[in-house]
């Protein structure tokens, strides 16, 4: 862009913005966060007190809520909704004071598209769920030329709007950096699992399938679902099925360098799927349901696919992805989903939204004309 830009970026506090990330959510905002200070940008980031102090942080809980709410014991809780209002309710007003140039929302919360409409400074918010009717309604009465949503994959965009797709809703795909994910021309002869350790990411569902291609598997993730884990999944353990627990960067790297394949295998639609992702850019094949955006983001040519739930079918597809050549994945990750692809296409949404917003002047910026 043409100067650098003060900006709000808004995270969904129910976990850190750290390493080792504990999803999706959280990875997007860590790298989101570094790929914008990267380009010369102020970044604020909203978040959990307890994220990565290598940013500037304006805590909108002290720390994450999931340590004092966990999701499978309290989702839904009246309490902890209570929390989340009081804590965006406040946090409003200092991101929408007229001090940052551009707020970026990847919260959940409704307070933030509400503020954005209201007070028209330019905002994009990043989906990164399906559209459930708590924020459905919200999204769609809040949109407006200040005020664009992204997607992660047109398959995304399609669960969102039908065939109706606004102009103000665009897909983004998520990336990554590179150099954090080195390419690894050959591997072992086991299959990899990585993610949260709950029932609709299907790591039971992996093991049957790894058991029946007669592959060794090793799973790695933050264990969310404990019930989960020790009824379906700490029985199958054993020399061919192994738990690793949870790995930062370099270590899932050299994981992912070592396997043969990655198992990917959502129970849900899925609308993106940045392990994929990872596990591409280290050259690993992909055997995965063909759930959600699965197909989209791996592609024909990184992956082999079996219907929704289907062992039999996946057992298959672990066949036949062991054979693609490792270079692959490779080039469609580095075509695709690098960190500064993504950086280059919010830039450009910033730019199409702060032209049309009325707090934009040539030379002034938000924070020197209008103090809410």
């Amino acid at each position: 862009m043409n100067r650098p830009l003060r900006i709000a970026l808004v995270a969904h506090p129910r976990h850190p913005i750290a390493e080792p990330f504990k999803g999706g959510m959280e990875a997007h905002s860590f790298h989101l966060a570094r790929g914008l200070m990267a380009r010369g940008h102020d970044v604020t980031l909203f978040a959990a007190g307890d994220s990565d102090p290598a940013f500037t942080i304006d805590s909108l809980l002290p720390v994450h809520y999931d340590r004092d709410y966990p999701w499978e014991n309290t989702n839904p809780h009246p309490e902890l909704y209570t929390v989340l209002d009081k804590a965006f309710g406040a946090a409003r007003h200092r991101i929408f004071s007229g001090h940052y140039d551009i707020v970026h929302n990847n919260s959940l919360h409704r307070f933030v598209m509400q503020e954005a409409k209201r007070t028209g400074l330019p905002c994009v918010t990043s989906l990164h769920v399906p559209p459930f009717d708590a924020i459905h309604g919200v999204v769609r009465d809040t949109l407006s030329d200040t005020h664009h949503v992204t997607v992660t994959s047109a398959r995304q965009n399609i669960s969102w709007w039908g065939q109706a797709i606004p102009p103000e809703s665009m897909v983004v795909h998520n990336g990554i950096d590179m150099a954090c994910w080195p390419f690894s021309a050959a591997g072992g002869d086991h299959a990899i699992w990585c993610g949260r350790i709950t029932r609709n990411k299907g790591p039971h569902l992996a093991i049957a399938a790894a058991k029946r291609a007669n592959m060794s598997l090793r799973l790695f993730g933050y264990l969310e679902d404990k019930t989960y884990f020790d009824q379906e999944i700490a029985p199958e353990l054993g020399e061919a099925i192994t738990y690793g627990g949870v790995l930062e960067g370099a270590a899932l790297s050299n994981e992912m360098q070592r396997a043969a394949l990655l198992l990917f295998t959502p129970c849900w639609d899925e609308p993106f799927g940045l392990i994929a992702v990872e596990a591409m850019a280290s050259g690993l094949p992909v055997a995965s349901f063909d759930q959600g955006a699965a197909r989209e983001i791996i592609g024909e040519t990184a992956g082999r696919y079996a219907a929704p739930g289907d062992v039999d079918g996946l057992a298959l597809a672990i066949r036949e992805a062991s054979r693609i050549d490792r270079s692959l994945p490779r080039y469609r990750a580095e075509a695709f989903y690098s960190r500064e692809t993504m950086i280059d296409n919010y830039e450009a949404i910033y730019r199409r939204v702060m032209a049309a917003s009325s707090c934009v002047r040539e030379g002034e910026r938000p924070y020197e004309t209008l103090m809410l």
